[in-house]
C-alpha cells in the first residue's frame, strides 16, 4: 500500500503568501490537515481563499506511488522495521476528499501538535533563524522541520534551534506547483537520513516530484544549473551574439520539445563533451577538475561514452528485454512524457464529416502538464507504442470504414518527424492495438474486422498473420464480433501471445486467449492447436498490458457498469494460473488505452470520454491527470 494522508496531525505551513499557500494546497489536496500561519490576518484570508479555489486543480496532480514493504516494512527475516518517523502509523484515510484548512496569527496553537513543519517565510537569513528557533521552542519533539529556502543552506539557520532537534531541520523547496511539481530536498548536515525516503514518499503521493540532494549544497539541484544557464546567457548577450528572443527560441525547440540536457550530452557524445569544453576551458582560463577531468575520469576513461557505448554514459544503457525500458537513473524519471491518441471522434470535431482527419497525436509532459500535438489530421488513430531504441513512435490507422480493408500503420520520430507508412492501406483491415518488442524489432498489432493477430518489422517487412479465426458460412454478424481481435501482448522471453475478443458492445461475450509466439510446425494460422482460452464471458475487454516480471496480465473492459468500464487484473503464471482476475479500478467512461509505469506503481488508462486516469497499483485509487473534449484511444509512455 501507499502511504496514507495521516489526518491525526497536521502539517503546519509558517507564512501565507503566494508560495505558502501552494504548499497548503499540495497537503490540502491529497487529504492531509494543514495549518497555516502568518502574522497578517489579510494574508491567512487570502491564503484559505487560494485553497478553496484551487484545491480542485491541485488534486488532478498525477500521484506516484511507490512500491513498499510487505506490512509497513517487513524485513526479508520476517521481522518488522521501524517506521522512519516516530509514532507515524498513517492507518486512518479523512472521510472528505480534501484535507481541513485552518489559520492562525499565533505561532504556539498553530505547531504544537504538527508531523511536519515548512517556513516558507521572506528569504532573510535572520529571519530565518529566529523562526527556526522559535518553531524549536514549541513544535512537538518527533517534528519536523523544513525550510523553503532556496538559495540558503539550513545549516546556517541553525544558531537557534537545540542540538536534539538539529537531526530533523532539512531543506524543502517547492517550485511553483501545480504548474511546476518538482519539489527539491537537502539535508542540513545533521538531518536523519531515514527522514528523505519517506518525505519523498509522502510528497510523491500529493502530486509532486520531489529529488533529494545527495549532499548539502549552496544552491538546490537546479538553482546551481539555473545560475550557470543565466550567466552563460547575460554574457551571450552582452557580447552582442544573440538576442532574447532567438536564445528563447532555441531553448523551447531544444528542451521542451527536445532531448533533455543530460540525454543531449549522451546524444552527442560524452567524449566530443569534453573535447568541446576544453575549448571553452582555454579560452576563459577555466578550472578542469569539476569538469572536464571529472568526466573523464568517471565516465570516458571507463568507455561510458553515451548512447554509442555499450556501458551507457551519464544514463545507464538501453534495457535490451523485452520490456525495453531505459534503466532510470532514479524512479520519478522513469516516465516523462506520454504519448496519447485521440481518435478524432470527441466534441473537438464540430463537424461529423471531419472526424476521419480530426485525430491526432498529441504528448504530455508530466512534469509541466502541457499537451502538446505531434502529429495531427490521421484517420481514426487506435493503438500505440514507442521503440527507445530507434526513438520512433508507432501508431495504427483503422480507416475510413471498418467493412473495408483500408486500415494501416505508421510511424515517426517522438517529435512527429519522418512519417513513415510501415502497413500500408490494403495490408490490414482495422488494426487495433500494437505493441514494440524491442529485443525481436518486431511490432505486433490486432486486426478487429481482419479477425486476426499481426506480426511485422520495424519497416512493414516479413509481415505475417500468426492468428487468423475463421467465419464460418450462415454465421451472423454479432457472433462474428465475438471473433475480433482487440488488445495484444507479449512475453518475448517466454515466447507467449495474448489477446482480446471483444464481443458485441454491452453483450458479455468478451474473451481472452494466449497462444506461442510461433505458430507450431506443420500449423498455420487458421488452424494452429495451441490456442488456449484464459476467460469467456467478459463485459467487452478491450487493451492489454502485461507485466512480464510478475506474470500478470492488466486489461480495460469498455462494457456496461458495474463490470464493464474497468481496469482488471490477473495472474498468469504456468500452473499456478488459478484465473481469477480481479477489478483494480472502475467507473471509467468507456477506457481503451493502458500502459504500466512500474517505477512510479501506477496504469495509466485511457478512455473515450476524454480522460487520462493514473491508477495505484497498491489500491486502485485513480486519480484524473487530463480531461479533454476529446476521445483517448491508445496511449505509451517515454
Amino acid at each position: 500500500m501507499g502511504v496514507k494522508p495521516r489526518t491525526d496531525r497536521p502539517v503546519a505551513v509558517i507564512g501565507g503568501g503566494v508560495l505558502g499557500r501552494r504548499i497548503a494546497c499540495v497537503f490540502i489536496a491529497a487529504g492531509y490537515h494543514v495549518h497555516i500561519r502568518d502574522i497578517s490576518p489579510v494574508a491567512l484570508r487570502d491564503a484559505a481563499d487560494f485553497v478553496d479555489n484551487h484545491r480542485a486543480e491541485f488534486s488532478l496532480m498525477p500521484r506516484i506511488h511507490k512500491a513498499r514493504e510487505e506490512d509497513n516494512g517487513r524485513k526479508a527475516d520476517g521481522t518488522k522495521e521501524e517506521a522512519a518517523i516516530s509514532q507515524v502509523d498513517l492507518e486512518s484515510y479523512t472521510s472528505a476528499p480534501y484535507g481541513n484548512c485552518k489559520t492562525f496569527t499565533e505561532l504556539e496553537p498553530a505547531i504544537s501538535n504538527a508531523w511536519l513543519i515548512i517556513e516558507a517565510v521572506p528569504e532573510i537569513l535572520q529571519l530565518k533563524i529566529d523562526v527556526l528557533g522559535e518553531l524549536d521552542q514549541y513544535a512537538p519533539t518527533d517534528c519536523y522541520i523544513g525550510s523553503n529556502s532556496s538559495s540558503m543552506k539550513s545549516t546556517l539557520m541553525l544558531v537557534k534551534v537545540s542540538p536534539k532537534r538539529q537531526n530533523k531541520v532539512f531543506n524543502i523547496h517547492f517550485a511553483m506547483p501545480p504548474s511546476i511539481r518538482i519539489v527539491e530536498l537537502m539535508t542540513c548536515g545533521k538531518t536523519d537520513p531515514e527522514a528523505f525516503p519517506y518525505l519523498e514518499t509522502v510528497l510523491g503521493e500529493c502530486g509532486m516530484l520531489p529529488v533529494t540532494a545527495r549532499r548539502e549544497s549552496t544552491g538546490f539541484i537546479f538553482n546551481r544549473i539555473w545560475a550557470a544557464v543565466k550567466r552563460e546567457i547575460l554574457q551571450v548577450l552582452s557580447e552582442g551574439v544573440s538576442d532574447p528572443s532567438e536564445i528563447d527560441l532555441l531553448w523551447e525547440n531544444m528542451f521542451r520539445n527536445g532531448p533533455l540536457p543530460c540525454q543531449l550530452m549522451d546524444q552527442v557524445g560524452l567524449d566530443t563533451i569534453a573535447f568541446i569544453e576544453d575549448n571553452y576551458i582555454r579560452e576563459r582560463g577555466l578550472r578542469s577538475a569539476p569538469t572536464v577531468d571529472w568526466l573523464r575520469k568517471e565516465y570516458i576513461e571507463q568507455n561510458r561514452l553515451g548512447k554509442k557505448s555499450e556501458k551507457g554514459g551519464l544514463y545507464p544503457p538501453l534495457a535490451k528485454s523485452s520490456s525495453a525500458q531505459a534503466t532510470p537513473a532514479n524512479p520519478h524519471s522513469a516516465a516523462k512524457d506520454i504519448y496519447l491518441l485521440d481518435s478524432g471522434l470527441g466534441g473537438n470535431a464540430k463537424d461529423v464529416s471531419q472526424v476521419h482527419s480530426n485525430g491526432q497525436m498529441v504528448r504530455l509532459n508530466l512534469a509541466t502538464q502541457k499537451l502538446t500535438p505531434i502529429v495531427v489530421g490521421l484517420n481514426m488513430p487506435d493503438g500505440i507504442d514507442v521503440s527507445l531504441e530507434t526513438q520512433r513512435v508507432f501508431w495504427t490507422s483503422m480507416g475510413r470504414n471498418p467493412a473495408a480493408c483500408d486500415g494501416s500503420v505508421w510511424s515517426a520520430d517522438l517529435d512527429g518527424a519522418d512519417i513513415t507508412c510501415v502497413v500500408p492501406v490494403g495490408g490490414v483491415h482495422t488494426p487495433k492495438q500494437l505493441a514494440v518488442i524491442e529485443s525481436q524489432k518486431h511490432i505486433y498489432f490486432c486486426d478487429r474486422e481482419g479477425i486476426s493477430v499481426h506480426r511485422c518489422d520495424y519497416d512493414g517487412s516479413n509481415h505475417v498473420i500468426l492468428v487468423q479465426r475463421r467465419v464460418e458460412p450462415g454465421t451472423s454478424l454479432s457472433d462474428q464480433m465475438t471473433l475480433w481481435c482487440v488488445g495484444i501482448a507479449v512475453d518475448a522471453e517466454r515466447g507467449l501471445l495474448y489477446w482480446t475478443q471483444k464481443g458485441p458492445c454491452k453483450a458479455g461475450l468478451g474473451q481472452i486467449f494466449c497462444a506461442n509466439l510461433d505458430i507450431p510446425e506443420g500449423e498455420t494460422a487458421e488452424n494452429r492447436t495451441d490456442i488456449q482460452r484464459l476467460w469467456n464471458n467478459l463485459p467487452e475487454p478491450i487493451d492489454i498490458e502485461l507485466d512480464s516480471e510478475s506474470r500478470t496480465l492488466y486489461w480495460t473492459d469498455r462494457g456496461e457498469h458495474p463490470f464493464g468500464c474497468t481496469l482488471n487484473r490477473a495472474y498468469v503464471g504456468d500452473e499456478e494460473m488459478d484465473f481469477q482476475k480481479v477489478i483494480l479500478a472502475r467507473h471509467f467512461n468507456e477506457p481503451i488505452g493502458l500502459k504500466l509505469d512500474k517505477a512510479s506503481n501506477i496504469v495509466y488508462v485511457a478512455d473515450l470520454g476524454g480522460s487520462l486516469y493514473s491508477v495505484s497499483l497498491d489500491d486502485g485509487v485513480k486519480t484524473g491527470v487530463v480531461r479533454n473534449d476529446v476521445c483517448y484511444t491508445g496511449l505509451a509512455l517515454v
